[in-house]
């Protein structure tokens, strides 16, 4: 059942409508799927377990459409920057699409136990794998997802699961038509997980296969470039800054930390840039990722 729009759905969809605007992510229910609303959703094979992926279907939904598709990754569990861990805390898909065009998915890391998501890196690597291959094309059947545009998107954690879970082997890495990253990235630096070094992560990106990928951060841009720039024949990499510090007067909100989604959801030069990159990346033509 997708249900009609409620009168708060309304106000969201004027809101993500309004130029200039601040957007305020929808809070994730328990409700069924409709347009403007983010929901909860526990996929069958782990049924009677917490873990669970959020689903927000764009003001713009209507049944037997067709809509491209934006998969997204959370940061760690990291209070001093805000950062939940948890799917329904995402913040960077919405400020990205501003809640029309495209289905939103928010995918859990499943934890070791596979019983519930795992808020700090990547649990149960394996199952995380195999629950966004089961429930993209899942999803993407039942609400009109167009599985020839689907991109991959993560903050911190997340962006480093854009290469180490989104391009994990060939297959997960043929589901994608492009990736944006802000704050971090797989191989640029060891963290503490098996083949978190560069020679690994390279492996990883080698099957980009020239698709596009927007690398955005806050401060680490020149060491991005130098890591990246070297290896465009994998893949078309651009770049983008973001003045966080600008963006907010830090504190302001919930922004405690310039290491933050939220800069996605308030108007600004970086955001509008990040768009245009999202529209000119639709708008290509759907490279086939070779094994």
């Amino acid at each position: 059942m997708h249900g009609k729009a409620t009168p708060r759905t309304e106000r969201q969809a004027s809101q993500a409508t309004a130029p200039g605007e601040f957007l305020v992510t929808p809070s994730m229910t328990d409700d069924d799927p409709a347009p403007g609303r983010r929901v909860r959703q526990v996929a069958p094979e782990y049924r009677g377990t917490e873990v669970h992926h959020a689903l927000y279907l764009p003001v713009d939904w209507r049944p037997g459409g067709r809509y491209p598709v934006l998969v997204e990754y959370t940061g760690n569990l990291f209070p001093a920057c805000g950062s939940t861990g948890r799917v329904e805390d995402a913040n960077l898909g919405y400020g990205l699409t501003g809640g029309r065009r495209f289905l939103w998915m928010v995918l859990p890391c499943v934890e070791k136990g596979r019983t519930r998501n795992a808020v700090t890196w990547w649990g149960d690597r394996e199952a995380t794998v195999a629950y966004c291959k089961a429930n993209l094309p899942r999803l993407c059947r039942e609400f009109g997802g167009d599985p020839d545009n689907v991109f991959l998107c993560g903050f911190s954690r997340g962006a480093i699961a854009v290469s180490y879970i989104g391009l994990a082997d060939a297959e997960i890495a043929a589901l994608w038509k492009g990736f944006l990253t802000h704050d971090h990235f797989d191989g640029q630096r060891p963290w503490p997980y098996p083949e978190s070094d560069r020679d690994s992560a390279l492996r990883r990106l080698a099957r980009l296969h020239g698709r596009p990928v927007l690398v955005c951060n806050a401060g680490l841009t020149p060491a991005m470039k130098e890591y990246l720039e070297p290896h465009q024949d994998l893949a078309r990499f651009a770049f983008l800054d973001i003045p966080v510090s600008r963006i907010f007067r830090i504190p302001e909100g919930k922004v405690i930390h310039p290491h933050t989604d939220l800069w996605m959801c308030k108007d600004s030069p970086s955001r509008r840039q990040a768009r245009e990159w999202l529209d000119e990346a639709l708008a290509q033509p759907s490279p086939q990722a070779s094994p």
